[in-house]
């Protein structure tokens, strides 16, 4: 029986609910469908694994990856419980993965402390806080060979 969005969320909110009571990590769960209509879940767990990266939407994307053996998800659907964060939605593009619902916004994470917006205002140039992140452009002349190597040789892209 196919699970509605809704159904699916609360999959998702029950899984990172386990991980909130037990201080693994934020109050963000996702799951993945695939295009069998098989379920994925995860949830944060930056906290237990000392890694900024594990966010739920990476976690689920990697669990998904590591069974299919594959970094193409094409024809998954993640499902959130909150707007993901930038890092999230270019895991999501990479993946390929082209459908996303989501629960809470960003604005809801900011109000308990999360600065997913604040990211967002960083990437789109409005925000110049040099105290968070200094991005300096240099050593391109160094790094070009290593691009032309890869495209001369042909290398897959994902």
């Amino acid at each position: 029986m196919k699970m509605t969005t809704a159904e699916i969320v609360q999959k998702s909110v029950e899984e990172a609910m386990q991980t909130v009571r037990s201080n693994m990590g934020g109050p963000f769960g996702a799951a993945i469908v695939d295009e069998t209509g098989k379920l994925y879940l995860a949830s944060n767990t930056v906290l237990a694994s000392h890694d900024p990266t594990s966010h739920a939407e990476v976690n689920v994307i990697r669990k998904v990856c590591a069974e299919k053996q594959s970094h193409d998800l094409s024809g998954c659907i993640l499902y959130t419980t909150c707007y993901p964060c930038p890092m999230c939605i270019s895991a999501c593009i990479w993946a390929n993965i082209r459908e996303i619902h989501y629960g809470c916004t960003a604005k809801d994470a900011m109000k308990i402390g999360f600065r997913d917006d604040f990211i967002y205002d960083f990437i789109l140039g409005g925000c110049k806080d040099t105290e968070v992140l200094t991005l300096t452009g240099d050593s391109r002349e160094a790094c070009l060979p290593l691009f032309a190597q890869y495209s001369a040789e042909g290398k897959q892209l994902y």
